[in-house]
């Protein structure tokens, strides 16, 4: 089966991790971007090397978003980032493992990632099952 685990930022985050600081939030030293980068390659190859990873990626910062709507029938364009969404995705990972409990273990280690001390600390990931089939929705 195969599963995608989200992970979640902001775009205080995002900034953070290029050593600015934003609303409150100190920004990351080059040595703490180093040990996060570090964990997340090693996590990665572990993931290829046991066959589980089928795909990871992370996303461009919501400043470089656009969502796209409709209103009275009538498509529209707005630029992220945006007031009413302070979490948005960062990154996925497409694993396929013998179970939901395996994704979860996955998951759950991504909260062993390296960061500066009070970052992070709500930290969460998703993990949903990936449909492969219209049958496999249940309806």
């Amino acid at each position: 089966m195969k599963y995608m685990i989200l992970s979640y930022g902001s775009q205080h985050d995002y900034d953070a991790l290029t050593g600015k600081d934003s609303e409150g939030q100190a920004g990351w030293a080059p040595e703490d971007v180093a040990a996060m980068h570090e964990f997340m390659v090693t996590f990665n190859q572990e993931l290829e090397e046991s066959g589980e990873l089928v795909e990871t990626r992370g996303l461009a910062a919501p400043v470089h978003t656009r969502r796209v709507g409709a209103r009275d029938g009538k498509p529209f364009v707005t630029d992220g980032p945006y007031a009413e969404t302070q979490e948005v995705l960062a990154g996925y990972w497409i694993v396929e493992c013998e179970s939901f409990d395996r994704a979860t273990e996955i998951a759950a280690r991504l909260g062993e990632c390296p960061h500066p001390p009070g970052v992070y600390g709500d930290a969460y990931a998703d993990i949903r099952p990936v449909v492969e089939s219209s049958q496999d929705l249940g309806f």
